[in-house]
């Protein structure tokens, strides 16, 4: 960075920053509970219309890691302000899409421009503001982005019901033009030293098919019953080798795409495992949670999105104040903290039983929205804290892209531990219940032959919902301890750290 930003209104700026990368974390999950309404509207089946989530997953975890790369090419400021209004366009052709497959590719595009927003608004927020406010500017920018993808099934949900899902794109269009030209106009006349460095295909086209491949196998792993599938397993082979390539070409390579070399920085190194192993688990609870109430509780998708949105609350509410102590304190007495409310929600869930009330639900992510608030913005701080101005473009594309990785990989391997669990437990439940056991034939005594048929079907509900609980009483469990072995990962990041510095 050849000189330091000064807008003449820096908050603006922050506002307009945070808008851009509010959106783009909004889309990530916004179309899903749109799926079956856009299935039925352009005429494809259920499995079909999961490619517009495949598409735009599959290509912004390929953008992220290109975003060192186009920052040397094109300078931050215009990097941001062009993929912000290309995000935009995209959005626009989304909801203009007439089928399936135009859909499909408009959201591949959008996938792909959004890849840098993130990690370079992460880059501006520390140009942008002096190291007295760079911590709170940093604690609203997490805010930010970490209610994006909850408030996305709920907002997508609403505008689905209430207009027609075009709009869960179209609503894009004002608000990133907006956000663009204002950051555009903001750091007018800024001189960046963009440069023309060399491009290096072997890498990227590497990293495309590898990565290409493993969000397929993530996405579409459950549903095609994972390895039973020759799909599957193709896909899995690709990746594989696309991913070896990469490795062994980015590790042997004078120039190459992804600078790897940053995980020598214990703090980038500790500070990543971190954040990608905290935002999996917290992509897991996020996922699994509003399906369990809809499917074992009984919840609409309206009082499952209200019953899980107080975990965004705090977050709103603390981040300024989290930004201010972030100056003061050793990160990791910040970071500990919210390791903690994250395991103790993740251990209070794990006590459920069928008959809890939406009071404790509530409760337990208001409490999961106090650790996003004090967990995610130390730790970024933290494996940003070691690298040089040049470096911080690279360092947070590359943490941004292992952190989708993470997430794909906690949606997947959640959503099949759950369903793989409930099957064992609905077997152990089930396999002493029979016409002929003593316990049976004395629940069914009272009973006429005649109404057996529709007794045995409403105990086989009654299993599937008690196998099903027990199932998601074992994953948060699994999910609460992982929480608690983090936080020696963030204890060994290194020497205490300040956000100012």
């Amino acid at each position: 960075m050849s000189e330091p930003l000064r807008p003449p209104h820096p908050t603006l700026t922050l506002a307009c920053l945070g808008l851009s990368a509010f959106m783009q974390t909004l889309d990530s999950t916004i179309a899903n509970v749109a799926l079956p309404t856009i299935a039925g509207n352009l005429g494809v089946s259920a499995s079909i219309s999961t490619w517009a989530v495949t598409s735009f997953a599959v290509c912004n975890a390929i953008a992220l890691p290109l975003t060192g790369w186009l920052v040397r090419r094109f300078g931050q400021v215009r990097l941001f302000v062009t993929a912000t209004l290309l995000f935009s366009l995209a959005s626009l052709l989304c909801g203009l899409a007439p089928s399936m497959g135009l859909l499909v590719l408009a959201r591949a595009v959008q996938g792909l421009v959004a890849g840098p927003i993130y990690p370079v608004t992460q880059s501006l927020l520390i140009a942008v503001f002096p190291p007295a406010r760079r911590s709170q500017a940093l604690a609203l920018f997490v805010m930010v982005t970490m209610v994006g993808p909850i408030l996305g099934p709920i907002l997508g949900g609403w505008i689905t019901d209430h207009y027609t899902w075009p709009w869960i794109f179209l609503v894009n269009v004002p608000l990133g033009v907006f956000a663009g030209s204002v950051v555009a106009s903001q750091l007018r006349g800024h001189a960046e030293a963009a440069t023309a460095p060399r491009m290096d295909y072997i890498g990227l086209a590497a990293l495309a098919i590898g990565v290409g491949a493993l969000q397929i196998v993530l996405d579409k792993g459950n549903e095609e019953d994972w390895f039973q599938s020759g799909f599957i397993v193709a896909a899995a082979l690709v990746a594989a080798v696309g991913l070896a390539v990469f490795l062994i070409w980015t590790l042997t390579a004078e120039d190459p795409l992804v600078d790897l070399r940053l995980f020598r920085r214990r703090s980038f190194c500790a500070g990543t495992i971190a954040y990608v192993c905290g935002y999996a688990a917290l992509t897991g609870i996020i996922l699994l949670v509003p399906q369990w109430l809809q499917r074992q509780l009984g919840y609409t998708a309206t009082w499952a999105g209200l019953a899980t949105a107080p975990m965004g609350i705090l977050p709103v509410l603390l981040s300024p104040s989290i930004g201010r102590l972030a100056g003061r304190l050793d990160l990791r007495l910040l970071a500990l903290p919210g390791i903690v409310f994250f395991a103790a929600t993740c251990f209070m869930r794990a006590g459920y039983n069928t008959d809890v009330d939406v009071a404790h639900v509530a409760l337990a992510q208001l409490l999961m929205g106090m650790g996003t608030a004090l967990f995610f913005m130390p730790v970024i701080s933290m494996l940003l804290s070691e690298l040089t101005p040049a470096q911080i473009p690279a360092g947070s594309g590359l943490s941004t892209f292992l952190r989708t990785l993470g997430g794909s990989f906690s949606a997947s391997l959640t959503n099949w531990l759950w369903e793989h669990r409930a099957i064992h437990h609905h077997a152990r439940l089930a396999e002493r219940i029979t016409p002929y056991d003593p316990a049976t034939q004395q629940w069914l005594s009272g009973h006429a032959p005649a109404e057996w048929p529709q007794l045995f079907a409403q105990l086989e509900r009654q299993l599937a919902q008690q196998a099903y609980q027990l199932s998601f009483n074992e994953v948060l469990w699994g999910l609460g301890w992982l929480f608690a072995a983090l936080s020696a990962v963030v204890w060994v990041a290194g020497a205490p750290r300040r956000a100012s510095a």
